[in-house]
């Protein structure tokens, strides 16, 4: 099943855009164009644009590498995206449920992590309990 909620809350406030579908490889071209769309809203170019598709498409693809097999009470395990759109950057975090606290993400030194940093300004990833996280942050050109 495939989530979208949207919140804005005053005139100043950031925008976001939370999207949950389904951990699978099938759901990532929703995720791609999603993070296509929100980046033009902040004017990045036709490039920048591309390098966020595929920083969001890599970030994916690791997560899903180690996401849990089990689905939770009968649900389908989902692979969740916030995108915060302020006035200067567009963030995406993308999170899924682990199988166990034992789970590691791909290090700093894999091709997949040396990709994501070659394409967004800041990139974090962390384990917490039996979620795991990453986070990508691309500002706006000056």
């Amino acid at each position: 099943m495939t989530q979208v909620v949207s919140k804005r809350s005053g005139s100043d406030a950031d925008d976001v855009v939370l999207l949950a579908v389904p951990a699978s490889p099938a759901y990532l071209g929703v995720l791609r164009t999603a993070t296509a769309g929100l980046a033009a809203r902040l004017q990045f170019t036709l490039d920048e644009i591309e390098d966020l598709r595929i920083a969001v498409d890599e970030a994916c693809a690791m997560l899903l590498a180690v996401a849990s097999e089990t689905p939770q009470l009968g649900d389908t395990v989902e692979l969740a995206c916030r995108f915060t759109v302020t006035a200067d950057a567009l963030t995406v975090e993308t999170s899924v449920p682990l199988g166990s606290p034992t789970e590691r993400l791909p290090g700093g030194e894999s091709f997949a992590w040396q990709v994501l940093s070659a394409l967004a300004d800041e990139v974090s990833a962390a384990v917490d309990g039996l979620q795991a996280r990453i986070r990508l942050t691309k500002r706006r050109p000056k």
